[in-house]
């Protein structure tokens, strides 16, 4: 979840949000790398997006705060939709990061998902501003997958975690490490269908979800 702001004069969009993360696992530098890393993957690619018939370049902006002392009111009670809160935690029930539902602000991560520049992060951000998996999931001959395919998916093999292995098999799908942020990325967030006030609108939805930490 998030704020888009239109700037006619520099001709672009930019969605801005604070994620605050709490948790056991949580500190200050893991909190900065997530939001690095998120906004690494869906900068680099100088993408753009089209509003009312006007072409304007896209800008994500993540703001990282760790937040030692949060509260479930904190969270519960939150009416600013720049502010989305994670947990993190060393494990997850599912072994696995989540958010809670497409467009939202709250969700829980694992902390191996969130190392050495992964993607999981910007994946699960992708959700918080509406993206879905996508629906076909073998997509050879496609060659790089988008930030949205999970893990699973059937890929070319230099995008498989052992590109010596049949597709599909142990080690056969995609390393998400190969996942980027494509332009039809951005042209699924229909970002052209926002309500804007005075270039102004909201991206996503409250959640508002408190996350104890998982046995």
């Amino acid at each position: 979840m998030g704020i888009a702001e239109l700037d006619n004069n520099t001709n672009t969009i930019t969605i801005k949000a604070n994620l605050y993360f709490y948790g056991n696992a949580a500190n200050a530098a893991i909190s900065q790398q997530i939001c690095n890393d998120i906004n690494l993957y869906w900068n680099i690619l100088n993408a753009h997006a089209i509003i009312n018939e006007r072409g304007y370049g896209f800008i994500l902006n993540t703001t990282g705060i760790y937040k030692q002392f949060l509260t479930p009111k904190d969270v519960i009670e939150n009416t600013n939709p720049l502010n989305n809160f994670f947990r993190i935690e060393e494990k997850a029930s599912e072994n696995i990061s989540f958010v809670d539902g497409v467009g939202s602000n709250t969700g829980y991560f694992q902390l191996n998902n969130l190392l050495n520049n992964s993607s999981t992060a910007a994946h699960e951000f992708g959700h918080t501003l509406g993206l879905e998996h996508p629906e076909v999931l073998d997509i050879r001959g496609q060659g790089t997958p988008g930030i949205m395919y999970p893990r699973g998916t059937i890929v070319d093999a230099n995008f498989q975690y052992d590109p010596h292995v049949e597709a599909g098999a142990y080690c056969g799908t995609m390393n998400p490490v190969h996942r980027k942020v494509l332009q039809k990325d951005i042209d699924d967030l229909h970002l052209e269908k926002l309500h804007f006030k005075n270039t102004i609108a909201v991206v996503g939805a409250f959640t508002s979800v408190w996350h104890n930490a998982h046995l």
